[in-house]
């Protein structure tokens, strides 16, 4: 016996309906989704701080002497 458990009650998913059944498999793909998507959020905003650092780097040698920038997020 598989069960399941949803609002903190157990459930045999073998005697769910295919559409509850159809369901869990929907939120599984969603809830997957949002991870992946988190994950490549995380990367991107990795790759935004590290270009901004680098144009700052680059406006430091081309531009010495001024206030440094700060890009917003």
């Amino acid at each position: 016996m598989t069960t399941i458990t949803i609002d903190n009650k157990e459930y045999d998913l073998d005697k769910l309906s295919d559409e509850a059944k159809a369901q869990i498999v929907s939120i599984q793909f969603v809830d997957a989704e949002l991870q992946r998507v988190n994950a490549q959020a995380a990367v991107l905003q990795t790759a935004r701080v590290a270009y901004a650092k680098g144009l700052t780097d680059i406006l430091a040698k081309e531009h010495p002497g001024t206030d440094s920038l700060v890009f917003g997020s």
